[in-house]
Order: structure tokens, then C-alpha cells, then sequence
């Protein structure tokens, strides 16, 4: 009778491929002080020091693609960082709050920019949504809870504002969500050992300026609101109608609202139509 074969080896099982690519960011970066925050489409973006080891930054690194012309890569990478660099230095000096312009090199791919402390717009909702919830099922109106909403609508309200007055400088953000939208915190140590959550005070910052565009046309300041009007309706139901606060405090600062407000009915109309038609 005949033997039987062995059996093959066990092979062990394939290391799995990251969906995310390891990029070496160029000098004067080193990698052992850097903190990576996020990684968009086109950007890496981490926290480090710059200038002196104390100066906490944002760096953002657009690496090479390499399904790209490297000549055109270039060129791309060059247009857009620019591009991003104007915009944040004619909204600083038209006082409009956004992330001061540190440092910048074209050719490698980096901007530095100033390391806004504080929460997205999109945590501070979350927070809140949660403490709504948590009220209805407690049953509990206490004036806490209603002094919380009154202090979101007053935050809606400054939202609204900051956006009206970067359209009225001509710039279209591009990618206005509640992420991009910073609530920078005065004395966060004094927050923290506060017993109950803080309220949502502070100055309004605009981040991430990466899709932006000069424009004074009323429908691409319509889209800017829409894709911060579905942030809101995606992200934060229960804070859906607070957005309605945002767009009365955009049409009370802004020259142009009642042309742009009006062009957002329509761009709403045809995200329905898209939705529809999946």
C-alpha cells in the first residue's frame, strides 16, 4: 500500500497591503517629531515644531503622485499651495481668523502654518447632540440645558458671520464643513477642571484652505454653504436646525446674501435631483 503524500507547508497568511503610502516628508521635517492629524486626497497634515522647539505648527505635505507627469505634478503642487497661501494671507490681513502663513517651500511641497488650539465646530456638535440626549432621556430642562443651547446658537451665530465675511473678501473656502471650522479655546486648562462641560466660547477659525478659489460669483458662495448645510444634515442631525442660526447671521453680515441665498435654493434643488437619481 502506498504511502500517503505529505501535506504542503502552511504557508503563512499575506501581510496586508496599507491603503495609505509612506512618504518621507522632505528637510527640514524630521519624522521622530511629527504627529500626523490627517491625510486628505492630495495632502499629509501633521502637527511639529518650527522655528524654535517650542512653536507648535501644522505642516502640510503634498507628496509626488506618481500617475502624474512629474513636470506637471510640479506645477499642480505649486499652483495649489499658492493658491492656499493667498488666500490665508489676504483673509489675516482683512481680519478675517485664520491660521497665520509660517513658512513654505514650492518646489518640495510644504506650507507651515500656525497650530490653532482648540475643537472642530463638528466636536463641539457632537458633544452637544450627546448632552441633548442624554437630557431627554433624564427628563431633565434644567436652565444648564438651556443656557447650552442658547450658548450654540450664539456659536451658529459667529459661524454665520466669519463665513459671510470671507465671501465678501471674494474667497470661496471650497470644502466648508464642520471640520474645517475651528472653536479656539482662550484657557483650555481653566475648561478642564471645569465639573460640568464647558460652553462653546471663542473665536471662529477657518481651516484647511486647500480647495479654495477666488470667486465673487453668488453660486459658489451658494455651494460653500451647501456642503456646510449637508456637514450639518449628515454628521449632526439633531443640530440640523441650528444651521438655519448660521444662515440668518450670514444674511445679516453679508452685502451679497440675499443673491446668494437665493442661489442656494437651487443648488439644494439639484443635490435632490443627484440623490434621486443616486
Amino acid at each position: 500500500m502506498a504511502e500517503p503524500s505529505p501535506a504542503p507547508p502552511i504557508e503563512p497568511p499575506p501581510t496586508p497591503k496599507t491603503s495609505r503610502p509612506i512618504h518621507t516628508l522632505p528637510p527640514p521635517f524630521s519624522h521622530d517629531k511629527l504627529v500626523p492629524i490627517t491625510q486628505g486626497a492630495e495632502a499629509l497634515v501633521y502637527k511639529t515644531t518650527f522655528l524654535t522647539p517650542n512653536t507648535p505648527v501644522v505642516v502640510k505635505y503634498r507628496p509626488p503622485k506618481p500617475y502624474r507627469h512629474p513636470t506637471l505634478d510640479k506645477r499642480l503642487t505649486k499652483q495649489r499651495l499658492l493658491a492656499e497661501a493667498r488666500s490665508l494671507v489676504r483673509c489675516r490681513k482683512e481680519g478675517i481668523k485664520v491660521p497665520a502663513v509660517l513658512g513654505a517651500d514650492w518646489d518640495e511641497g510644504w506650507l507651515v502654518l500656525e497650530y490653532v488650539e482648540g475643537d472642530t465646530v463638528r466636536r463641539v456638535l457632537d458633544g452637544w447632540a450627546h448632552d441633548v440626549e442624554e437630557a431627554k432621556k433624564s427628563g431633565d430642562g434644567s436652565d444648564g440645558v438651556k443656557e447650552r443651547e442658547e450658548a450654540m446658537l450664539d456659536l451658529m451665530t459667529r459661524v454665520g458671520r466669519e463665513v459671510a465675511k470671507l465671501h465678501e473678501l471674494g474667497v470661496c473656502h471650497g470644502d466648508l464643513t464642520t471640520s474645517n471650522l475651528m472653536l479656539r479655546q482662550e484657557d483650555k486648562a481653566q475648561t478642564e477642571d471645569c465639573a460640568q462641560p464647558p460652553l462653546p466660547s471663542g473665536d471662529i477659525y477657518l481651516i484647511d484652505f486647500g480647495l479654495t478659489t477666488a470667486s465673487i460669483q453668488e453660486e459658489d458662495k451658494a455651494v460653500d454653504l451647501y456642503v456646510l448645510e449637508r456637514a450639518f444634515a449628515a454628521t449632526h442631525p439633531a443640530a440640523e436646525p441650528l444651521f438655519q442660526e448660521v444662515l440668518r447671521a450670514y444674511g445679516e453680515s453679508s452685502k451679497s446674501a440675499k443673491g446668494v441665498l437665493r442661489k442656494l435654493e437651487g443648488v439644494r434643488m439639484r443635490g435632490r435631483k443627484r440623490s434621486m437619481l443616486g
